[in-house]
């Protein structure tokens, strides 16, 4: 008796089993793609990338299927510049807005025309790095924004000038006029000189002379850089606004006290941090690198006065 009752329960059992297998291969069966058998990929869900060695999902229609037609195949073009009502780019940021220039560290030159002195010198501020503007000195012409703290353009239309305002180092300012005016016949040198800009088409041009001897020109870090100049020197700079946060800037330097020829440095790019803004920062008072000040008698004498 107790035999035959196992007897029936393992055959319900085995009933149970079998029907299970059979609805689940059906499922199986209907809900498969036609065509598709072992080994087919799985259809892609929308902007998924396809299993490997299948085919594209939704046989290439989808929002991320097929030859790159995807949302994401592609960045979004830049924002443009904006502009003034009268059309020409503006330099700084519109009203309500945030935003500071920021350039690479270095600048180089190709085939730079140096004298033979200025050569020397220049193989000198690239192996010592004793620049001025590590001594809260002002930095004229590209130095300005060789800073990671970055600088602000302000336009002033009704006074035709515009400024640049450093926010480290000295949290000094450059002054360039706009008005036609031209260069004073006898200039008492300074760190930036004297400035006039004019607009060709979208780019602002900077002519500028009236430089001292004070300061660098540029970081001198590295190679082909640490550009020396005498107060000759003038330079013309131009800015071209060719998005919302880039700006071409092009140097020519002349200077025949220091160089053979007029050249021009390679190309530089400012960028606008969008989320940054002018803050104090006072350079005497916030010095945090004494040793680039006085020394740390380590591996550079900084005590001595810097011969530019």
């Amino acid at each position: 008796m107790r035999l035959a009752r196992w007897s029936f329960l393992i055959a319900a059992l085995l009933v149970f089993s079998l029907t299970i297998m059979v609805v689940a291969q059906g499922q199986a069966g209907q809900g498969a793609p036609a065509g598709a058998g072992p080994g087919a990929a799985a259809p892609a869900q929308d902007g998924a990338a396809p299993a490997a060695g299948g085919a594209g999902g939704r046989g290439g229609q989808g929002r991320g299927g097929g030859g790159g037609g995807g949302r994401g195949g592609n960045a979004a073009p830049p924002q443009p510049a904006p502009r003034w009502p009268e059309g020409r780019p503006r330099l700084g940021t519109e009203p309500g807005q945030k935003g500071l220039w920021h350039g690479a560290f270095t600048i180089t030159g190709t085939n730079i025309p140096y004298q033979d002195w200025a050569r020397g010198v220049a193989e000198v501020r690239q192996r010592e790095k004793l620049e001025p503007h590590a001594r809260c000195k002002p930095s004229g012409a590209v130095r300005q924004f060789q800073t990671p703290y970055g600088t602000d353009f302000i336009e002033l239309a009704e006074q035709k000038l515009v400024y640049i305002i450093d926010v480290g180092g000295p949290h000094t300012f450059r002054v360039i006029y706009t008005d036609g005016r031209e260069h004073p016949k006898d200039l008492s040198p300074s760190y930036y000189g004297h400035s006039t800009g004019k607009w060709e088409g979208d780019t602002f041009v900077v002519d500028t002379v009236g430089y001292n001897e004070k300061f660098w020109l540029d970081r001198g870090d590295s190679a082909n850089t640490g550009f020396v100049h005498t107060n000759q020197l003038r330079t013309i700079e131009r800015f071209t606004r060719t998005s919302l946060t880039q700006m071409r800037y092009d140097l020519t330097i002349e200077d025949p006290g220091a160089y053979t020829a007029t050249w021009t440095a390679n190309p530089y790019n400012l960028t606008l941090q969008t989320a940054e803004e002018l803050f104090e920062y006072i350079c005497q008072d916030n010095n945090l690198g004494s040793e680039l000040m006085v020394g740390g008698a380590e591996f550079v004498d900084r005590s001595s006065r810097i011969v530019p």
